[in-house]
């Protein structure tokens, strides 16, 4: 996420905004981007239909910016029954031509099937796990400790965690769920936070972590 901002550093990792809050450098290019930026991103998050809806909206952004899918959620929300995995798994092509002709959400055929796919292996892995939260959280990276500069976020977006999870998913028959994308979706939901030293909300982030029971 690295839309332009004002920077506040010489490496370009932050930059302050309109309101002159201090934040990670792609938060402060558009209005989405802070409210979402303090609001959500980062914060753990252990409710089932809420990681499946992240996950396939990470899914739905490769190859385009977050900002196109942010300013689509409400419309991709309404499209597929609120991300309701066992509702979305009982989809048919019916509704796979309703979604590709929906001018509201992304129409890729591809990305919209991939999702009525992996809410069928989500009832599966909730069968076998419990939760979709239980499954997820198994994967939290460990703490990194290294400088979070360009080359450090880099290293971040292939971490260790995030490849093995994506492998796992595949294994499981989930589509649309590379390493990268499944990276962008911990740092969603919180389980790194990935917010700059400096960002505002860096430790109210990090708060909300340690206080979050892990599934």
């Amino acid at each position: 996420m690295d839309e332009g901002a004002t920077a506040a550093g010489s490496d370009g990792r932050l930059a302050v905004g309109a309101d002159g809050v201090q934040r990670c450098s792609w938060a402060v290019s558009a209005a989405d981007y802070v409210s979402y930026h303090d609001a959500e991103w980062g914060i753990p998050i252990s409710d089932d239909v809420r990681l499946f809806e992240k996950l396939s909206l990470e899914g739905f952004q490769a190859g385009l910016s977050w900002l196109t899918i942010l300013r689509k959620r409400d419309a991709f929300r309404h499209a597929f029954a609120g991300f309701d995995f066992e509702r979305v798994a009982r989809f048919s092509e019916r509704d796979v031509d309703r979604l590709v002709a929906d001018p509201g959400i992304v129409r890729h055929r591809g990305k919209i099937e991939s999702v009525i796919n992996n809410a069928q292996h989500a009832l599966e892995l909730v069968e076998e796990e419990g939760s979709l939260a239980h499954y997820i959280w198994r994967f939290e990276p460990r703490p990194w400790h290294g400088e979070l500069d360009r080359a450090g976020l880099e290293q971040l977006a292939t971490a260790p965690e995030a490849k093995v999870l994506a492998k796992d998913l595949k294994a499981r028959g989930w589509k649309f769920v590379g390493a990268t994308t499944v990276y962008a979706f911990m740092q969603a939901v919180g389980l790194v936070n990935d917010h700059v030293p400096g960002c505002q909300s860096r430790t109210s982030t990090e708060s909300a972590r340690s206080r979050f029971a892990r599934p």
